[in-house]
């Protein structure tokens, strides 16, 4: 009788294998009387393969060395790797990939295009080698035999601390301060390392370094200047065809004007390519664009087609890989436009192919820049030297900070900004860092799925906590008996089964796999059980395991998330301009630059203009009659170049239109901004705008007439007229206009106050009054639309959240499904909205369910040229404008990896806040103006 049977020994020498090979072949045939075939390699699947094609009774060792693996392997035909069936092996052979080296030879981009992303990652994995069933963790590898000490290749920390900031947070383990906990960090958040580094751990760990976003090049500099660009490179990114994209280039293509074009792009989400006539067909909000399609012929074909094809290759805004001196040997490498070496290969090829020792991501985070900035305007302006590291100088448990957060008054804060912070904020009413670190840390995909945070904020206020064991209170205590954190999957296993916390990292990562899962249940039950847990016991905890283990979040993550979090509390709590100024400097969150200004008056904070004779090139903080204000600076102007921003500071102070013309020299578009935004207010005396302007159109046709020396004026009289022209003023909704166009910021005044009279007929509910209405009352709501998101839903609907801003506040809306025929195209093509709902109550916050919309514009004409009853006509109305008959499609849903939930297949996976209102439309510019 035949058996096969294999061995693996990733960790004993080939002589050694092949003499425990025969040793087992032997007593097998004595004692059980069968012949077996044999195969050992450095992991299962290489021994199961080994001993494969082999004869009966022989015995195959595979060393674990990866020439020899290679050597082995890559001669093999494709049938021969595991996972590969008859109907893979013939598509990979459509293509010329008949054995396993033609598999291994080919990016990993290009076999994801052929057998979808899964499955092609596995296989290109195999293919190499590598085995992603592994072992259980009881048979986990025990080291990674490197012992490198990497404390001395770090950057030096003292040279590059205003850079680095200490708060480098890690992805997958800070190797330096493995071992340390930085100083502004209380000593008892301090979290293990076995999430990071520990001795079964096979590869060596990424390291993510979070530095100032304008100094990011530095360390870039920093790291290959030590480490040399032998062996130091950036990864590339490549990026493919959506919907948006597609369109504008094949719109381009096809002859189409690009104004048209841009229109049409930008009325989709940000979808797939391949979707594009679907969403055309189905989504509300792309109906009036539907009725015309046919005028563009064979646009919506062509774009399809071009989906998740090529369309550039840019450096990775954060990969940095160290390698060897063999790296330019193994892969192409190119310079950027900035001259750093990129490597021609994506983040998932260099970690396959093994071209990296070490992987860094360095990624420069806004809000630190702005952080920086704002502790820079405080010792500039007051002379105090303020050190966020510092808990002499910063609390993090500040009560002034708290009680904000607990007001969800969290615009402009790292981390806790969103709606959706503000609204799980309001729910939990933090009272300490603590309860800011579980905040951060269950507004995850993950968390949310599982309803998390309700179970974590009912016990948080009072709800008793439950255990499914008493052995787990000291693990699950911080949290209310809710696990969120990987560290308590890691501590769980290790108190259930007894092994050590390298061992439960081990199966953590495991939980990820389909295929390992299985195996790990059996091993956590079968061990567990041994010690004397319960099956009940067993069950509920490894529901939570299985549900959240591979969805949750890293505590030390949110430890470092928090520190920056709370840090920029504090600011804004005791130092709000200067935070605001670094806010507007570095424009670091999801919320348009209006809006940031908008929140700032809240707050007190006086936002003074653009001044030809005080803006500086940067955001700064000026002293006023009522407290600290931000004056707002010359980057901000529309086209503006860092030349003419340096001409104009290095110029002050002028005397007129005439003197910064000669001095400052800006385009003829440079200066009709600045006089259209009031930039040189006392110094037009008694001229009007329109007067400025015409000026500016004089000294333009001068200029241009005759030639002059730099700095010097021409002889000869008088340039221009300075006296008053009769132009009429630029009335206030010009200025408006201006400030909208020029600044994207509503300076003089907010873009909602020629409304008010409107809202006020109409019975308006205000953002501030909103808070005291009842649930479940009737309201009208407006404002400008400052945010609206369609993101992944639990349950693959798609849901319209709408955030919109009136001067007094924000309020949320939510339209779910049954609303977005009458709704969708006014609210994703309307800057203004009047929105009809019904009050809902959200922890201390007040939500709108949205039933119905209308654009504030056309209200308002209608009041303006009809009357109060034509307005009230209609906000009368409740169908939708007139479209064409669109035929209803069946609803459809797409897996979602990351929150392992079903996604609607037009929800909008671009960051929240990208599609905030047009503000170059709602200028209200009169007819005719000059202006």
């Amino acid at each position: 009788m035949n058996s096969n049977r294999t061995l693996a020994a990733p960790h004993r020498r080939k002589q050694d294998t092949e003499g425990l090979a025969q040793l087992v072949r032997l007593r097998l045939a004595a004692h059980l009387g069968l012949r077996a075939t044999i195969g050992a390699g450095p992991n299962p699947m290489i021994a199961a393969m080994a001993a494969a094609p082999t004869a009966p009774g022989q015995i195959t060792v595979i060393a674990p060395e990866p020439e020899a693996v290679t050597a082995f392997l890559h001669p093999l035909p494709m049938a021969a790797l595991y996972g590969v069936g008859p109907a893979t092996a013939n598509t990979l052979a459509e293509y010329g990939l008949h054995r396993i080296g033609d598999l291994a030879s080919v990016p990993l981009g290009t076999l994801q295009r052929v057998l979808g992303k899964a499955t092609a990652l596995a296989l290109s994995q195999r293919a190499r080698g590598h085995d992603p069933r592994s072992v259980t963790p009881a048979a986990a590898p025990k080291t990674t035999g490197y012992s490198h000490d990497f404390a001395h290749d770090e950057l030096d920390p003292a040279a590059h601390r205003g850079a680095l900031l200490g708060l480098a947070r890690t992805r997958h383990g800070r190797v330096r301060d493995a071992s340390a906990q930085p100083e502004h960090i209380p000593a008892h958040f301090v979290v293990g390392k076995e999430r990071f580094v520990n001795e079964r751990r096979t590869s060596l760990p990424d390291i993510d370094l979070d530095v100032e976003s304008e100094r990011r090049l530095e360390v870039y500099d920093a790291i290959i200047k030590r480490f040399g660009t032998e062996r130091t490179a950036v990864t590339g990114m490549p990026e493919t065809y959506r919907a948006r994209h597609a369109l504008r280039d094949a719109g381009l293509a096809l002859g189409i004007p690009p104004q048209v074009v841009g229109e049409i792009a930008k009325s989709f989400p940000h979808i797939r390519a391949r979707d594009i006539r679907a969403a055309l067909a189905e989504l509300p909000e792309l109906r009036q664009l539907a009725s015309q399609a046919e005028k563009f012929g064979p646009l919506w074909e062509l774009a399809e087609g071009l989906d998740a094809l090529p369309r550039g290759y840019a450096m990775h805004p954060c990969g940095v890989i160290l390698s060897d001196a063999s790296l330019l040997d193994r892969l192409p490498v190119q310079p950027t436009p900035a001259g750093y070496p990129m490597v021609q290969a994506d983040k998932e090829d260099i970690e396959l192919g093994g071209y990296a020792l070490l992987k860094l991501d360095v990624l420069g985070i806004r809000m630190q820049s702005s952080m920086a900035h704002a502790v820079a305007e405080i010792h500039r302006v007051t002379g105090r030297v303020l050190d966020l590291d510092n808990p002499d100088h910063v609390d993090l448990e500040d009560r002034l900070a708290f009680e904000m957060l607990q007001a969800s008054d969290s615009i402009g804060l790292y981390q806790l900004e969103s709606p959706g912070q503000q609204d799980l904020l309001s729910r939990l009413q933090p009272r300490h860092m603590q309860d800011v670190i579980a905040d951060i840390s269950l507004f995850r995909p993950g968390p949310v799925a599982g309803q998390m945070p309700a179970r974590f904020i009912a016990a948080r206020h009072g709800a008793t906590p439950r255990y499914a064991h008493p052995d787990l209170e000291p693990i699950l205590s911080d949290t209310y008996g809710v696990t969120i954190w990987h560290e308590q999957i890691i501590a769980t296993f290790a108190q259930l089964t007894g092994c050590d916390r390298a061992a439960g990292e081990y199966a953590r990562r495991a939980l990820a796999d389909a295929d390992r899962l299985p195996r790990v249940e059996e091993w956590f039950r079968r061990t567990a059980g041994d010690r004397g847990y319960s099956t009940a016991v067993l069950d509920e905890v490894w529901e939570t395991i299985a549900s959240h283990g591979a969805y949750g979040f890293c505590r030390a993550h949110a430890v470092a998330f928090a520190v920056p979090a709370l840090q920029s509390a504090f600011l804004k709590a005791h130092f709000p301009a200067f935070l605001y100024a670094g806010i507007l400097e570095h424009d670091p969150g999801m919320w348009p630059r209006r809006l940031i200004v908008s929140d700032a008056r809240r707050h007190g904070v006086p936002i003074l203009p653009v001044d030809v004779n005080h803006s500086r090139a940067a955001h700064q903080v000026e002293q006023t009659s009522q407290g600290w204000g931000v004056r707002l600076a010359f980057s901000n102007i529309k086209g503006i170049s860092e030349g003419e921003v340096a001409r104009l500071v290095a110029g002050q102070p002028y005397t007129g239109l005439q003197d910064l013309w000669q001095r400052a020299r800006p385009s003829l578009p440079i200066a009709q901004r600045l006089i259209r935004i009031g930039a040189l207010g006392p110094l037009a005396g008694d001229l009007t705008r329109r007067d400025l302007l015409l000026q500016a159109t004089e000294l333009h046709r001068q200029s241009r007439a005759r030639t002059a020396t730099d700095g010097q004026l021409p002889l000869g009289g008088e340039l221009v007229t300075s006296t008053p022209s009769g132009l009429p003023e630029m009335t206030s909704r010009d200025k408006l206009g201006a400030e909208l166009d020029t600044l994207q910021i509503d300076v003089t005044h907010h873009l909602m106050e020629h409304s008010h009279r409107l809202l006020n007929e109409l019975g308006a509910t205000t953002a501030a009054d909103l808070r005291g209405m009842i649930p479940g009352q009737k309201v009208l709501v407006a404002g400008v639309r400052a945010s609206t998101q369609t993101p992944p839903i639990a349950s693959g609907k798609r849901i319209i959240f709408v955030t919109l801003e009136d001067g007094t506040g924000l309020v949320d809306l939510a339209f779910f499904e049954n609303s977005h025929e009458a709704c969708a195209h006014t609210v994703f093509h309307s800057g203004l909205l009047l929105v009809r709902g019904t009050v809902e109550s959200r922890g201390a916050r007040r939500t709108v369910v949205g039933e119905m919309a209308w654009d504030l514009d056309e209200v308002a004409a209608a009041r303006r040229d009809h009357g109060p009853q034509a307005a009230l006509d209609l906000l009368g109305r409740t169908d939708p404008a007139p479209t064409p008959a669109q035929p209803v499609a069946p609803q459809r849903t797409l897996a979602d990896g990351t929150a392992g939930a079903r996604l609607h297949p037009y929800a909008d996976i671009q960051p929240a806040g990208t599609r905030s209102a047009d503000l170059r439309r709602l200028g209200h510019r009169s007819q005719g103006s000059a202006g």
